[in-house]
């Protein structure tokens, strides 16, 4: 059974009568990785986010749609905002895709690996945060 990317790409490729080496022109990202998403049963790890674009791109699919299939096809279910909401509405800024992945992809480490990532994220947030002046 195709995964959600192979399923995505191989029925825009039907649908436009496209080849991989068309999707890979016009997205900017080499034949061979447009092939490989196609093809691959299963996709070890989330493609970086400059193929995905690419291959937004080239398919002429929102990016947003492209992240999913991909993310879907990876084992990580991204969970969006309910059909019909406003996916400003909770924070004031736009839906962050890239939020929403490493939040269901945090779900699949292991207790120990949570913890590194609780730490880093808190040092990185420690960083960003304007210290006062000492006196």
């Amino acid at each position: 059974m195709a995964n959600a990317l192979q399923q995505l790409i191989r029925e825009r490729l039907d649908r436009r009568g496209w080849s991989y080496g068309d999707v890979a022109r016009r997205g900017g990202v080499p034949r061979s990785t447009v092939h490989h998403l196609a093809t691959t049963e299963r996709v070890s790890r989330m493609p970086q986010s400059t193929t995905l674009e690419g291959l937004s791109k080239g398919l002429e699919l929102p990016l947003d749609t492209v992240r999913r299939a991909a993310a879907e096809a990876c084992g990580i279910h991204v969970y969006g905002p309910p059909a019909g909401s406003d996916p400003t509405a909770a924070a004031g800024d736009p839906a962050d895709p890239e939020v929403d992945l490493l939040i269901a992809s945090v779900q699949q480490l292991s207790a120990d690996d949570r913890r590194h990532v609780a730490a880093l994220v808190e040092s990185l947030l420690d960083r960003s945060t304007p210290r006062a002046p000492e006196k």
